[in-house]
Formats: C-alpha cells, sequence, structure tokens
C-alpha cells in the first residue's frame, strides 16, 4: 500500500534534517521531562545552618536553598521540595531515585566518580573547631596526628573524614557525628578537643564558645549540586543558570553581603566542578 502524501512529506522532512524520529525523541532531557511531569524538584539536603536549613513542616531556607531556587527559576521549574537527609546518605538517596538531585555537597575526586557536579556556588578550606584560647595548641590535621591523646570529632563520610585519615589519624580518635550541630557539642560538651570541618560552616563561633583555627594547608574545596550521571544534560542546563547568577552578581549579593562569607574572591571564577578537582567532568 502506497503511503499518503503527508506521512510521505514528514518522512521527506526527517531525512532532510538527518534526524529519525527514535533520534528526535532522545533528544529530549529526561529529567526535566520528568519533573515538569511531576511538578515539582525532589532536592536532597543536609544540615548546614544557615546555609542549608529544613524546619520542622518541610520549609527549606538558607544560602544553598536560595540559589538553588533561583536557578530553578532561570529554568522555568518551581522552587525546591526539600528531602532532608544526613551526608553520609545524599548519593545513596540519588542512587536510589528517592530524589532527582543533591542540593550541594563537596567535590572530592571519589564522589566525581559516582556523580556528576553543577557549578560550584561555595568554596572552602578546613577549619579545627576548639575551645577559645585554643587550649590544646592545635594547628592542624598532621598535629593531631602526632598527640594519640587528641580526640578529633567529624561529620560522617565527610572529607574531613577522609583527609584526616590520609593524615594520619588513628581511627580511634575520629568521633563520629551526623552534623554540624552535633560536631559543636562535641566540643563545648568536652568529648572532643576539636571539631574538623570547612572554615565557614560554623557562623560566630565565638557566640557558640568555639574559636576556628584553619588548616592552611589543606585543600581548597568546592561546594556543588550534584546529578545522577545519566543526568548530564539537565547538570548542564542548571550550571548555565548558577554561572549566569554568578556574572549578574546575585550569588556575590547573598554570598557575601547577606550571609558573610568573605572569600567571594575565590569563588568569582570558580564555574565548573574540574576548578576545584580537575578529575571532574
Amino acid at each position: 500500500m502506497l503511503a499518503s502524501p503527508r506521512v510521505s512529506l514528514l518522512i521527506l522532512l526527517l531525512a532532510t534534517a538527518g534526524l529519525s524520529l527514535p533520534t528526535f525523541a532522545q533528544t529530549e532531557n529526561p529529567l526535566l521531562a520528568s519533573v515538569r511531569k511531576a511538578g515539582q524538584v525532589k532536592v536532597a539536603l543536609a544540615s548546614l545552618p544557615p546555609y542549608i536549613a529544613v524546619s520542622p513542616d518541610g520549609k527549606a531556607t538558607g544560602y544553598v536553598v536560595e540559589v538553588l531556587n533561583l536557578a530553578l527559576k532561570g529554568m522555568n521549574l518551581p522552587e525546591l521540595a526539600p528531602t532532608l537527609m544526613a551526608w553520609d546518605a545524599l548519593i545513596p538517596g540519588l542512587d536510589a531515585h528517592q530524589v532527582d538531585f543533591i542540593g550541594g555537597s563537596v567535590i572530592t575526586q571519589a564522589r566525581c566518580k559516582a556523580v556528576v557536579f553543577a557549578a560550584p556556588i561555595w568554596v572552602t578550606q578546613d577549619g579545627l573547631y576548639v575551645l577559645p584560647g585554643n587550649p590544646k595548641h592545635l594547628t592542624g590535621f598532621s598535629q593531631v596526628a602526632r598527640r594519640p591523646d587528641i580526640k578529633l570529632a567529624v561529620t560522617n563520610g565527610s572529607t574531613q573524614e577522609a583527609y584526616a585519615l590520609k593524615q594520619g589519624v588513628k581511627p580511634e580518635q575520629l568521633v563520629r557525628v551526623p552534623d554540624v550541630q552535633a560536631g559543636a557539642a562535641t566540643v563545648t560538651g568536652g568529648r572532643a578537643d576539636a571539631y574538623a570541618v570547612g572554615q565557614f560552616s560554623i557562623v560566630n563561633p565565638e557566640k557558640k564558645g568555639l574559636q576556628v583555627v584553619v588548616e592552611n594547608q589543606a585543600p581548597m574545596y568546592g561546594f556543588a549540586p550534584a546529578f545522577r550521571k545519566g543526568d548530564s544534560r539537565f547538570r548542564d542546563a542548571f550550571s548555565e543558570q548558577l554561572n549566569l547568577l554568578r556574572s549578574n552578581g546575585s550569588m556575590r549579593q547573598l554570598y557575601t553581603d547577606k550571609y558573610g562569607v568573605p572569600n567571594w574572591d575565590k569563588l568569582a571564577n570558580i564555574t565548573k566542578a574540574s576548578d576545584t578537582e580537575p578529575s571532574c567532568q
């Protein structure tokens, strides 16, 4: 049976454009289509107030949340629907499709093997949070490694945990905690001599009975949203929005003016994950 003129014309147009019907369908962004169909964007967040906070009624606030929502708005998507998770549960939760993406995680070589990161929205070095006056005279991870009497609190699955072990800190010296609030409490409560975390992770530490000693030998880490490997096209579109916020001043206004993070000069020109971890795509 001969094809109708209308069907023949469609086939001719597709052939002229160098497309087939299956190829045309593959050009769609699966995650973008999925979140538009669902009418919501499910995002995994770990607690890091005031930069990331989720209230008991499920409302998400903080610097990271504000930046993510601006990027989503630029993609004509609704504000994020938060799912609060422990730090070490973020990637497993993403892999299990419990969420659409991770709101933010520190970029590392190991994590880049599991996920793809968007443009960084924060950069930091490690700090040791100690009691005022630094009574144990701590200066860094390698010094802690040489003093087996020192107890160091670290967040489960954190870059600081991995770095401490790499620097020779013994596993029995570590006090593992689920989040920043618990880490600070181990020091003020006397269960640890220091808490290792990003240098800006505890705002106004003096008001919480702490002071920070910056580990100047530690690497500079980037912090960025993370996506499943198969969602790199959504990641690319999201990074484009983040870098637009970087270039138009919106990100700096939040980072420096509203939330008081002082190292914008370090973040200003970091536009992709590989700028802080060269092994990342």
